[in-house]
């Protein structure tokens, strides 16, 4: 299963042998130029043997490349299930049209419709064009949330509430939006939140989102459900560092990468890929406290999903059941829903050395927890409102912290997310103590143009963040406070302790019948 001189020296294959393969029994296809016998894996192919017999005896790259890394056919099979490479000089026409049925097997609805990158000027305008060219399960997964959408929605309108107090006739003809993240120098208050299964979007998913993040001088936080394994996202992000000192002539150090996990029930599988994170130069673990289960993604539930899905890190299956076809219940059952506290010490010993991020944060106790046990940073986020409906604002939060434990923002760094989709939706999360924000949904629906369309989109953000600096007096982050926010409208929703403010009954063992 070598590559490079070893695939010269191997037997070329011709379509018309490669043709007369097509039985369950006796299946070959072609993936990447490599013709693989898949006779003996087919019964017990995750996805079932139907796309394999659409498949059999054809180039099957194009339906394997959307829901598989490239690297994965190679670990995955034998060698003995190599046959040899295409023989190009062979193909035909007729050969080489995807096979009945496979015509609408792309990822976008109708790419004939996606508005030019350049007619785009803020936010809205990428996801509008996502909603337009996304297939109905990428759409129905990025825009689901948990049951009526509330969190989802009030995690953008708190931000609505909350009024500026611009100051003048100050200096502000030159404006430094860069910042530092766990000790890393980026070039602004942002960074790529972990999302799952980029492949949907893009068929480069996570390595054309780590490309992008390289060019932009911000970080990627590489999700445990990534639909690449970490090392072909960090050999695309590398690469692209290396492109941009090639072309720039200059050295610029890598922009960090952050890794966020999933600990599945199987502590081993966890060890191993921390083991990974920690030999590919990931600089941090964002460690997800605030789904133990997977929310019920109403909308996600409706559409079924492609049995062919796979996270090459978590192993998890795409399926369908009586509950319907969500790709993050179905995707998400590996997760262990028996983690406590206690567990922080665990991860410490499995990744030395690496900061700690807890990623979940959603009041004030549990910040002040997380200050106790030690962690690096917290990360005010209720996954852009997908796991529980009717949890707060995170905005709030952050409101809540500033209220009940201010001590924790000389302790750590606290970043948010959920959403941002403004400059100064930015700004609100600065002033209020945010080192950085992620974002999530946005770099997908920017994903749809590739690199060049997270660049556009990271960009118009960081106009608008410098923009709001200007009206507002300042110009550096260094500069931003709670005084240049007014937060009236929203202050009665904040509690002040952890105690209901009248409701003071506790619950009582009630005797069985």
């Amino acid at each position: 299963m070598g590559t490079g001189q070893a695939e010269d020296t191997e037997r070329s294959v011709s379509v018309d042998e490669i043709f007369r393969h097509r039985s369950l029994e006796d299946l070959w296809l072609v993936v990447n130029g490599v013709v693989y016998d898949l006779s003996r894996f087919a019964p017990d192919h995750p996805g079932g043997t139907a796309v394999l017999l659409q498949h059999a005896g054809r180039d099957a790259t194009a339906a394997y490349s959307e829901v598989h890394s490239m690297s994965l056919i190679k670990t995955a099979l034998p060698a003995s299930s190599r046959i040899g490479v295409l023989d190009r000089a062979s193909v035909t026409a007729e050969w080489a049209k995807p096979p009945p049925g496979a015509e609408g097997s792309s990822r976008t609805r109708n790419t004939g419709d996606k508005p030019p990158l350049e007619g785009l000027i803020n936010a809205h305008d990428f996801e509008a064009a996502a909603k337009k060219t996304f297939s109905p399960k990428a759409w129905a997964f990025v825009s689901s949330a948990a049951t009526d959408c509330l969190t989802k929605q009030r995690n953008r309108s708190a931000y609505a509430d909350i009024i500026l107090r611009p100051r003048v006739l100050r200096d502000v003809r030159d404006v430094d939006i860069r910042t530092t993240i766990l000790g890393h120098r980026i070039s602004a208050p942002i960074f790529c939140a972990p999302t799952s299964m980029g492949r949907l979007f893009h068929p480069e998913g996570e390595r054309e989102l780590g490309r992008g993040c390289q060019r932009l001088g911000i970080p990627q936080c590489v999700s445990t459900s990534c639909s690449f394994p970490l090392p072909e996202v960090m050999d695309a992000v590398e690469a692209e560092h290396e492109e941009i000192i090639r072309t720039q002539c200059g050295e610029r150090a890598v922009v960090p990468v952050f890794f966020q996990l999933y600990v599945d029930k199987d502590r081993r599988k966890s060890e191993a890929l921390l083991k990974m994170v920690r030999e590919r130069g990931v600089k941090a673990v964002f460690l997800t406290i605030d789904s133990p289960v997977v929310g019920k993604r109403e909308a996600d539930e409706r559409v079924k999903a492609d049995k062919n899905f796979r996270a090459p890190m978590s192993g998890a299956q795409a399926k369908n059941d009586k509950k319907g076809g969500s790709l993050g219940r179905l995707m998400g059952s590996y997760i262990d829903a028996s983690m406590t506290w206690q567990d922080i010490s665990w991860l410490r010993r499995h990744a030395p050395g690496l900061p700690i991020v807890l990623k979940g944060i959603q009041t004030a106790m549990d910040a002040v927890k997380a200050m106790e046990v030690g962690v690096d940073a917290i990360y005010i986020t209720n996954h852009g409102g997908r796991s529980l409906d009717t949890a707060p604002a995170t905005i709030l939060v952050l409101l809540e912290l500033q209220k009940c434990c201010p001590q924790v923002f000389d302790r750590m760094e606290v970043y948010i997310d959920g959403g941002i989709a403004r400059g100064t939706d930015i700004f609100k999360a600065l002033c209020l103590g945010a080192r950085a924000v992620g974002i999530g949904r946005g770099f997908l629906f920017a994903l749809n143009y590739g690199k060049d369309g997270i660049e556009q989109f990271v960009n118009i953000l960081t106009d608008e963040l410098m923009t709001t600096m200007q009206m507002c007096g300042i110009t550096s982050l260094d500069q931003v406070h709670p005084g240049l926010l007014h937060t009236g409208a929203v202050d009665h929703l904040i509690p002040g302790s952890e105690e209901h403010p009248y409701a003071k009954w506790r619950p009582k063992i009630r005797s069985k019948l």
